[in-house]
């Protein structure tokens, strides 16, 4: 049973989290609706949009507490960096930032929607559904450990033919310094963000949407950072002992030949064609305990070279690690990744260090489920990114009391005192849908 004293002081300290946020959106009156905007999405069972949580939160006064929570979150002009830089400033001491496993999570999320008004909104490959659907998508960064994480930029992708289109743009007050970025190039900005800002440097995880772009992996190395990020099967790489040759001495007469000259068996192959040579070389590895026991497969990792289009022009890139999953029982290698931890590293760790990109996949399901990230439904920018900023701090909140109480027999949402809704009843001014 929790103790009376724990309770008042997880509310305390709710409060005092709450005091930080509201100083950091800029003005005292915004504390009381960002307080009760953090409440309804930490106990709200279903449905977290402003009007089903004003209906929890004030259930005899719906009408003005969802204009006050709606304006704080889609009017009022707030900074999310400034908010989001408290939150990493509360949660980040209470982690272990010295663990030897500390990662930079680079990732993005889809959000299905409905219609076409919603800010960048379109046709578009959606991970939570597998294949493309009409959805928003989300970039973010988080910072990661073995016993939690927590996202520490969150952007909007938004698609050319939102980018480039002046009405569109217009409707949904996109700002005038947001263009067309690539997802790559959204998670470098981020990643420059998180070092200007010194947050603990960490090995920078991602998959084949951030690895698969040479000008990424390029950013993060010129950061001074490490990385282990995914790769399609069809990238091309060196071998190991195979490395590019310079254009021979030309002694004859005329122009000298400017392509490189290479022996038929010294020349870049597919990250695919290399596995299956080396299908002898692969091993199992039990890399952490799961909820349904231990996360074990079959791995080989070899030291290469990463192609370049340009090799005439520059020196060869320095050597990397490939590694590849081969799972029991498939007939293809089914996942690749380029790393660029020192090459001491043994396989257990690579392959230890490489899947700790899980904890993003966690997040983002508890920020889904737990906090509604994907319930918004206004259609604005700003909106877009408020609500997203308080999901993460609500989110932020959790994680730091889990680690207060790391047996996690607590729930810290159930301390939080709001008022009973009788069964059946119908708030004052609720509309018939949520």
């Amino acid at each position: 049973m929790i103790a009376h004293d724990e309770i008042h002081e997880s509310n305390a300290r709710f409060d005092q989290y709450v005091s930080l946020l509201a100083e950091a959106a800029g003005h005292a009156d915004r504390h009381d609706p960002l307080r009760d905007y953090c409440v309804g999405l930490l106990i709200s069972k279903t449905g977290k949009n402003v009007e089903s949580m004003a209906a929890r939160i004030s259930p005899a006064n719906v009408r003005s507490k969802h204009q006050s929570l709606h304006h704080l979150v889609a009017d009022a002009p707030w900074s999310d960096k400034e908010v989001l830089n408290t939150v990493r400033q509360y949660v980040l001491p209470r982690l272990n930032l010295k663990a030897p496993e500390l990662s930079w999570i680079v990732d993005e999320t889809g959000l299905p929607k409905k219609g076409r008004a919603s800010v960048g909104v379109q046709r578009q490959y959606c991970r939570e559904v597998g294949d493309t659907e009409n959805c928003q998508v989300a970039v973010s960064l988080s910072l990661a450990t073995e016993e939690a994480s927590l996202p520490l930029a969150y952007q909007l992708y938004l698609p050319a033919s939102w980018a480039h289109n002046v009405q569109r743009r217009e409707k949904v007050k996109v700002p005038e310094e947001i263009t067309f970025l690539t997802k790559p190039k959204i998670a470098l900005q981020q990643v420059e963000a998180m070092m200007r800002a010194k947050v603990p440097k960490g090995l920078v995880n991602g998959d084949a949407v951030y690895g698969n772009s040479v000008e990424f992996r390029e950013g993060v190395t010129n950061f001074g950072l490490k990385y282990a990020l995914g790769i399609h099967g069809t990238t091309t790489v060196w071998p190991p002992g195979a490395k590019p040759r310079p254009p021979a001495t030309w002694k004859g007469v005329g122009r000298p030949p400017t392509r490189l000259r290479r022996d038929p068996d010294n020349k870049p192959i597919s990250a695919n064609e290399l596995a299956l040579q080396l299908k002898a070389k692969f091993r199992t590895v039990t890399w952490r305990e799961g909820a349904t026991g231990k996360m074990a497969s079959r791995f080989c990792a070899v030291r290469v070279r990463a192609a370049r289009n340009d090799e005439k022009r520059k020196a060869p890139r320095p050597e990397e690690w490939l590694l590849i999953e081969w799972p029991e029982g498939e007939k293809v290698p089914t996942k690749y990744w380029l790393s660029t931890l020192p090459k001491s590293t043994s396989l257990r760790r690579l392959v230890a260090r490489t899947k700790l990109r899980w904890r993003i996949e966690r997040d983002y399901q508890e920020l889904k489920q737990e906090v509604g990230l994907g319930d918004y439904q206004g259609r604005g920018w700003r909106g877009f990114h408020h609500h997203a900023t308080l999901c993460i701090a609500a989110y932020a909140f959790l994680i730091s009391e889990r680690l207060f109480f790391p047996s996690g027999d607590i729930d810290p949402r159930r301390r939080f005192q709001v008022p009973s809704v009788p069964r059946g009843f119908r708030p004052r001014g609720a509309s018939d849908t949520a």
